[in-house]
């Protein structure tokens, strides 16, 4: 990207690479665990040690609970759970980037941020981009388990705006700090769904890979990516940051081939690139009007924050 000296581009790469990888990592480590106990074990280690080295954001405490609520426990409760279900992992990369196109139409309704017409129409190329996936996915992918990743997008979606609404200049502590609300809740609903039967014989047979996972999700995912996301966004316009954010499919969807074998169908390939065609002129079009407007360019409703 213009401005951004090589070594900068090279870890805005990186954290794209390790959040697409997220996806598969995710896969082969949940199978000995059950999903939901999975994302809260994930989370604990999102807030420790960091929650005592990461100052609280200047934010309420119910708009804290609000967005771990949206951004962690429905989101990654429901992404787990549709790669439990057998949802591929590299066509969950690609799915999950319709929060882009969902953000929009939420922060239109709740917060009154008219769409452009631009704006419009990058929504509906992804929408069917969307439906050319679901379509001509693979028939091994169950539909209940698109439809839990739809929702996961929706959720982040859903979160984006509540974090738009508060406006932390900290994205790092605004995940550490709502990562306060996710334990708890998504556990208790692991043991209505799971039972404890299911937890104590995931804790039993955890492993190598259970444990790699959850380190990784939790600290190369969300403390490692963020800060450096972060830091990104703090030295550049978002515009010249956030377009890496496309990478992200990219790699989760080169990840799942490589190591699991996942070939995208037609349909997929087609459907994708409607969809990241989509993500693109949705989000160019919000940093054009931001600067139309003369306001700073930063991560905000119509534009991912970034919580894979």
């Amino acid at each position: 990207m213009a401005g951004m000296p090589p070594r900068h581009a090279f870890l805005a790469v990186l954290v794209t690479i390790v959040w697409g990888a997220n996806f598969v990592v995710i896969d082969k480590g949940i199978h000995d665990m059950p999903p939901l106990t999975f994302v809260a074990l994930r989370f604990v280690f999102v807030l420790l040690p960091a929650i005592f080295l990461v100052p609280r954001p200047a934010v309420r405490w119910r708009d804290l609970a609000a967005v771990g609520l949206l951004m962690s426990v429905a989101q990654f409760g429901l992404l787990y759970t549709s790669l439990h279900l057998g949802m591929p992992p590299g066509l969950a990369s690609l799915v999950l980037q319709v929060q882009v196109m969902f953000t929009v139409v939420i922060a239109a309704l709740a917060l009154r941020e008219r769409p452009s017409i631009r704006q419009q129409v990058g929504v509906l190329v992804g929408l069917v981009g969307l439906a050319v996936v679901a379509v001509g996915r693979s028939a091994t992918t169950p539909v209940l388990a698109l439809v839990l990743c739809i929702g996961a997008a929706l959720a982040w979606a859903s979160g984006n705006v509540v974090a738009r609404r508060v406006g932390s200049p900290s994205g790092i502590g605004l995940t550490i700090w709502s990562a306060l609300f996710v334990p708890v809740p998504i556990f208790a609903l692991s043991l209505v769904v799971d039972g404890p039967a299911a937890i104590a014989s995931g804790f039993r047979h955890a492993d190598g890979v259970t444990v790699f996972s959850t380190l990784y999700t939790a600290y190369l995912c969300s403390v490692f990516g963020y800060g450096v996301w972060n830091s990104l966004l703090g030295r550049y316009p978002a515009a010249s940051v956030v377009p890496f954010t496309l990478l992200v499919p990219v790699s989760g969807i080169a990840t799942a081939w490589l190591v699991s074998g996942e070939r995208p169908t037609l349909g997929t390939l087609v459907g994708g690139l409607l969809l990241m065609l989509g993500v693109l002129v949705t989000m160019l079009t919000v940093r054009r009007r931001r600067r139309e407007r003369g306001e700073p360019e930063a991560v905000t409703a119509g534009v991912p924050e970034v919580s894979v």
